[in-house]
């Protein structure tokens, strides 16, 4: 059986797997046909489209209930009206999905940027010798461009009746099986266009992330800060606890690295008098691949001048809901298994709160690090050498809380070990003003009352400069010329970092951080790797 031949579910499961070589082959013959016949659709620039399906789809249901609440039961009336509607010419182009060969018509489904939509190809109205080419050498996967008219056929489908067709692009290689689409993960991160084109859930999801961008980038400014960009290649990466990739800089004969973080650029703008700034970009970590991680990925990180972290839970929150009542249509959202309820006000708890409430330890009563260790070994939390107190009570946190943390929830007061770039809490120094949202058990953003103080500051980095000799190959170096900067005078200021593709995630109902990722980090095929075989969806 060809691979234009009508074909049935049932039919295609007992088929073989025909070589995608072969399907090339008889594609390549095509083109060389058409070439032959000066038809060369690679030659042509452009063809004007006058809209898209679903506006034609909508636009024509809209007109015909104004046809049949006007004309009532006459049936003559109401054929003439609509029949009227045949002068309007429409232009859409698309690619053909499905084919349906009913002799001298046939119908083919085109599906452009909004939706699909049918197309009926009649001889008598394109022409015998183009519709002769049409059936014998365009394909499934095809990209054409159709003038006719919208009307309503005998089934009830609303399609274009064309007047004219043209092969814009032919495609030379085919599309997944329809009956089984393209379901392989692997191959749909791998190849996103094919994912994009048979599986239009996936177009939609990015279409949300687009406004779930442009949503938060509206609040902020509406809020009164202004969007910079910072540099991406540094010479010292700080701001976080992660590896960076390393590269070479060629003309300088430096060694430089990708960013980890957009904080520290951020801050000196500040201290440069911008009160309120803001940066969305990419940052790159040279960590593991999983659900939630990807070694690039979209950060978001804004500072405000004169508030503290108090103020960036008020601004997360209030932002969080806005994006969602604006993308959504709603503040209640479902993800996996659960109903997330962004509309009511998200629960704040202490860490050292959580941590008792979740594995029933108090770490208000464990004054030494021994005896953080001793209750660890207890409870099999499992630690190194060069942990303190602090940094044991975190993995507390992570062994025992993380997992309940499904409603939003802030997380506040962490311990001065994991927080180099915080404020000391006043009345608590082992402690900093220091905030995580979670939501789903995921961290959703960080934030700190900004430490300002470059005396202190000195101090962290030499901690940090420690546990790096120590093997902590996360832990920060010290920038002097950050410190340079806080030494002219940094005002109090609150700071925070979302993760952009976590925040998609929720509101996209993703699993997966590789599902909100148009092209998301693969490991490397083999040399011969790629589509090696696969069938065509077939013309019927």
């Amino acid at each position: 059986m060809s691979e234009n031949q009508l074909n049935s579910p049932a039919q295609a499961e007992e088929e073989p797997v025909q070589d995608i070589n072969i399907l090339k082959k008889d594609r390549l013959e095509k083109l060389a046909g058409l070439r032959e016949l000066e038809h060369d659709p690679f030659v042509i620039t452009k063809f004007d489209v006058t809209g898209h399906a679903a506006d034609y789809k909508k636009e024509y249901e809209a007109k015909e209930a104004e046809i049949l609440a006007a004309v009532g039961n006459d049936e003559e009336k109401k054929t003439a009206e609509l029949e009227k509607l045949n002068e309007n010419i429409v232009r859409i182009a698309g690619r053909i999905m499905s084919w349906r060969d009913m002799g001298k018509a046939n119908f083919i489904d085109v599906r452009d940027a909004s939706d699909r939509i049918q197309v009926y190809v009649r001889s008598n109205d394109v022409g015998a010798d183009l519709f002769k080419e049409f059936k014998k050498k365009w394909d499934i996967g095809d990209i054409v461009g159709v003038e006719g008219y919208v009307f309503r056929t005998k089934k009830g489908e609303i399609s274009v009746h064309a007047k004219s067709i043209q092969l814009l692009s032919k495609s030379l290689l085919p599309l997944p099986e329809k009956w089984h689409g393209l379901k392989d993960t692997d191959t749909r991160y791998r190849q996103r266009y094919l994912d994009l084109i048979i599986n239009p859930d996936v177009k939609d999801t990015f279409v949300k992330r687009s406004k779930i961008i442009a949503a938060i980038r509206r609040y902020l400014d509406d809020q009164g800060f202004m969007e910079v960009e910072t540099p991406m290649l540094v010479s010292n990466a700080g701001g976080a606890a992660a590896r960076p990739f390393e590269t070479h800089y060629n003309a300088l004969d430096e060694d430089v690295k990708l960013r980890i973080s957009l904080e520290l650029y951020l801050k000196r703008l500040i201290v440069g008098g911008l009160e309120r700034v803001y940066e969305i970009g990419r940052v790159f970590r040279n960590e593991g691949v999983d659900t939630r991680h990807n070694p690039e990925f979209t950060l978001m990180e804004l500072y405000q001048a004169y508030t503290d972290y108090y103020g960036m839970m008020d601004l997360t929150e209030n932002m969080f809901r806005h994006v969602a009542q604006q993308v959504c249509g709603t503040t209640c959202v479902p993800y996996g298994e659960y109903m997330i309820d962004l509309g009511k006000p998200f629960e704040r708890l202490t860490m050292i709160d959580a941590v008792k409430k979740y594995s029933g330890v108090d770490f208000n009563e464990i004054k030494t690090l021994e005896e953080a260790r001793k209750i660890a070994d207890e409870k099999g939390v499992e630690y190194e050498d060069r942990h303190k107190r602090g940094d044991i009570l975190n993995l507390f946190f992570e062994a025992f809380v993380e997992e309940h943390l499904i409603q939003p929830t802030f997380i506040m007061d962490h311990p001065i070990e994991i927080s180099p770039l915080t404020k000391k809490k006043p009345d608590a120094p082992d402690y900093v003003e220091r905030f995580e949202l979670f939501i789903t058990g995921r961290e959703m953003c960080n934030a700190y009352s900004e430490l300002n103080d470059p005396i202190d500051q000195r101090e962290r980095f030499k901690a940090q400069e420690e546990a790096l000799s120590q093997g902590d190959e996360e832990a920060n170096r010290t920038d002097e010329d950050f410190l340079t900067a806080l030494e002219i005078g940094m005002p109090p200021t609150g700071g925070i970092g979302y993760g952009i593709d976590r925040l998609v995630m929720l509101l996209t109902n993703s699993a997966s951080i590789r599902d909100v990722l148009l092209f998301p980090t693969m490991k490397p095929l083999p040399a011969n790797g790629g589509r090696q075989s696969g069938t065509e969806e077939t013309k019927e």
